[in-house]
């Protein structure tokens, strides 16, 4: 993955970096790494499911076990980090062709809302998916998130019928596809 480092006295200029970071200011965005990474997939994605829905068997599989349910199948989750701290995350979910993606299990604590993180997140997802071959991105969403359903189309992501995606989700009301290629 390559690095993206931004201020915002100056434009985003593409930096070579070892540890597969891209920041923004002070927010740090690289895949999972360790156990402790996993542990704030879980937690972070468990707050909202669970404070505006119910964990669906679906949930529990994937945040019980990130590395087996997306990256040892094709896939990255991408941690945010701020201070060190990790303020968000996102998963790329590989379908079996390898050339799409589900963006899935988007997570930004509540105090990091509305600083950018969603939005870093997304993009560092996106370009993630480019860089791996992708041909399309696609999610399922809800309407009781309307702030990420409006962070999804100013990135470019079109709503698509739901028989289009098959979504495993019964919270999800919203689809949408990102075309890359």
């Amino acid at each position: 993955m390559t690095s993206t480092r931004a201020s915002s006295s100056s434009s985003s200029t593409p930096t070579s970096s070892a540890s597969s970071a891209a920041a923004t200011d002070d927010l740090v965005v690289s895949p999972l790494a360790d156990d402790r990474d996993a542990e704030a997939f879980r937690t972070l994605n468990e707050q909202w499911i669970v404070e505006l829905f119910a964990l669906e068997p679906a949930d529990v599989a994937t945040l019980g076990d990130p590395r087996g349910r997306i990256v040892d199948r094709g896939g990255v989750v991408l941690m945010a980090r701020r201070g060190g701290r990790v303020v968000g995350t996102v998963a790329l979910i590989a379908d079996a062709s390898g050339d799409v993606f589900e963006l899935s299990k988007m997570a930004v604590a509540p105090s990091e809302r509305g600083r950018g993180a969603g939005r870093r997140l997304i993009t560092a997802a996106i370009e993630e998916a480019r860089q791996r071959g992708a041909l399309r991105v696609f999610l399922g969403s809800s309407t009781k998130l309307p702030a990420a359903v409006g962070l999804y189309e100013s990135v470019g992501f079109e709503h698509v019928p739901a028989s289009e995606l098959g979504l495993p989700y019964v919270r999800a009301d919203v689809f949408m596809r990102l075309e890359l290629g």
